[in-house]
């Protein structure tokens, strides 16, 4: 019981006994987190506990082997002339793992409420890029206001760094706050199918980052467009209330042709093609207008309908042969350009 206590009283003992102490504790928290708790986590209808597990599960052991080389080192006398400084440094570090546990979790919440809405395939990187970076400023103030730094000071002299900043990085902020601005109002959203009218530019949106978006375009290329170039442009969105499209064909007829007699052939080769081509929404019911008397043919539209914009081309295509297949059936002309030179 006097060794017992003779060890208890050496400061050299009793570090070296807290630090094992909470290598030990880190280790079994560790141990639970990744069996039981996971195990539990497993079997809750939602993944959003699993995903924040495995993101705190290595910080929050870290971050009890840290606590205890705090208390370890508090063992020694020597070094009470210093208690101020380590009390400082660990304040800092505990306070930098903990904006990294807080971002890391917010982050999985923030990631797992946009995919579950109805307009997100996966996560503009730019929302979880602001959040962890709001986090850590805190975290940042939280340290300053510690070592009783006045921060008006500070903050003005951040905002004469910043205005030079500013201005050296006019095009990059300009391109960040256009990122914020699509996020928000949400012109257009990850998994849209977008065209640029003064780009000549079609594809889905991949992701929008801080500087710029991807856009993956029909031919299996990826488009990178600086965020304030697309704020500027005038987008069309076939995404954004319904994907159904509705697909106008120009087509044209002779003017030696029976009118009624070609309405009739049109509209059975478009129902035809409605209800059986890939990508066609069946049941919808093709109209046709003729709308034009042209310099060789009277000219009219074929109304169609596809079920996604990326479905337009063949539901055309498909179209245009079953057409012309029944027009030469039935003797249906469409006539060349002709022009007719008066002297």
């Amino acid at each position: 019981m006097a060794i017992m206590n003779g060890l208890m009283q050496n400061e050299l003992f009793r570090s070296a006994a807290i630090l094992i102490a909470s290598i030990l504790t880190a280790n079994i928290i560790h141990f639970i987190l990744r069996t039981y708790a996971k195990r539990f986590a497993k079997n809750t209808k939602t993944d959003i506990d699993d995903l924040i597990l495995n993101n705190v599960t290595k910080p929050i052991y870290l971050l009890i082997i840290v606590v205890g080389i705090y208390f370890s080192l508090k063992q020694f006398q020597g070094i009470e002339n210093y208690n101020a400084w380590i009390d400082s440094i660990f304040f800092v570090i505990i306070a930098l793992f903990s904006a990294l546990l807080v971002s890391r979790i917010l982050t999985v919440i923030i990631s797992k409420w946009l995919k579950v809405q109805k307009k997100f395939e996966k996560t503009p990187r730019l929302i979880n890029k602001m959040v962890t970076v709001i986090i850590f400023l805190i975290a940042i103030l939280m340290v300053l206001s510690h070592f009783e730094i006045e921060i008006s000071p500070l903050i003005a002299t951040l905002g004469i760094g910043g205005l030079a900043i500013g201005l050296a990085l006019q095009n990059t902020l300009s391109n960040f706050f256009a990122g914020l601005h699509i996020i928000s109002d949400k012109p257009v959203d990850v998994g849209d199918f977008i065209e640029l009218l003064d780009g000549n530019l079609s594809g889905h949106v991949e992701d929008i980052g801080w500087r710029s978006t991807k856009i993956k375009t029909l031919q299996n290329n990826m488009v990178i467009i600086p965020n304030a170039k697309l704020a500027e442009s005038i987008i069309i969105n076939d995404s954004l209330y319904d994907e159904e499209l509705v697909v106008l064909v120009p087509c044209g007829v002779s003017y030696e042709s029976n009118l009624a007699k070609v309405e009739r052939v049109t509209l059975d080769v478009a129902r035809k093609i409605q209800n059986n081509a890939e990508g066609a929404v069946k049941n919808f019911e093709p109209k046709m207008i003729y709308n034009e008397f042209g310099e060789s043919n009277i000219n009219f539209l074929v109304i169609l309908k596809a079920k996604k914009y990326t479905e337009k081309g063949n539901l055309v295509h498909e179209f245009i042969k079953a057409l012309k297949e029944m027009y030469d059936k039935e003797k249906i002309d469409i006539s060349w350009p002709v022009r007719k030179i008066v002297r």
